[in-house]
């Protein structure tokens, strides 16, 4: 099916990851990967925040009083933090049957989540404080186009976290011919020629007018599983702003 331009959601992409829904929240389960590298995301976006939004570095809700979208949610494993750390928080994803197992999850955990089955580029609302979109890039049918919808929904002052593989023989061998064998990520779920590197991930966000003001590359290590570290060879994470002056 090809892109439209209302959207860049890539249908059968949407089919693959609605597939896993049910079992979404389960760390054992079809999303064994992402529940293993949440808590490193989470820890370079809080260190993100306290660096762009300063004096709330003692507080558990950094986001308090400000708006946040997360493009991409899945069942909700960054969106319910994000919610917790005190965000008016919207989150979208193209696969109605996460929405749902979303929408039960963040209920019986009290939390207030906004949550959509909605393509970014539909989105009305903007404006947004902090956006995130977390393993998502590599699965749109127009990489430019979802860039530029993001940058659409950036406050002037906001902060957009981004993670994605990197294109790399690497990346290759840990995310699809080992990772997808035996390590806990779904048959099916990558294509490699759709990873982006962080030069080419750079130059979009700078076609949409932001600019990259911090990386880290997000690395496995077998004592302490998934790492911040330098080494961006198998996947990484970015920090974009509007650009300045």
């Amino acid at each position: 099916m090809a892109n439209t331009a209302s959207s860049t959601i890539d249908p059968r992409e949407a089919a693959h990851f609605g597939s896993m829904a049910a079992d979404w929240w389960d760390p054992k389960g079809s999303s064994a990967m992402l529940h293993k590298l949440n808590p490193v995301r989470l820890r370079y976006i809080r260190d993100a925040l306290d660096r762009h939004w300063p004096g709330h570095d003692q507080s558990f809700r950094p986001l308090a009083g400000r708006r946040a979208l997360d493009v991409g949610c899945g069942a909700g494993l960054l969106a319910e933090p994000l919610a917790r750390m005190g965000a008016a928080l919207t989150a979208l994803d193209a696969a109605e049957e996460n929405i749902a197992v979303a929408r039960s999850h963040a209920e019986a955990q009290g939390l207030t989540i906004d949550y959509r089955a909605t393509p970014v580029e539909q989105l009305e609302d903007s404006g947004f404080d902090l956006v995130t979109s977390m393993e998502v890039i590599e699965h749109v049918a127009d990489p430019a186009a979802f860039i530029a919808a993001l940058a659409q929904k950036l406050a002037p002052g906001g902060l957009m976290i981004l993670s994605t593989p990197n294109r790399t023989p690497l990346s290759r061998l840990a995310m699809i011919t080992i990772g997808e064998s035996i390590g806990g990520i779904p048959k099916g779920t990558h294509d490699w020629h759709k990873f982006i590197n962080p030069d080419e991930l750079t130059k979009l966000l700078e076609d949409a007018g932001l600019e990259v003001i911090d990386s880290a590359g997000l690395s496995f290590t077998p004592a302490k599983g998934f790492i911040l570290s330098s080494s961006k060879a198998i996947n990484y994470l970015l920090t974009a702003r509007h650009r300045q002056g």
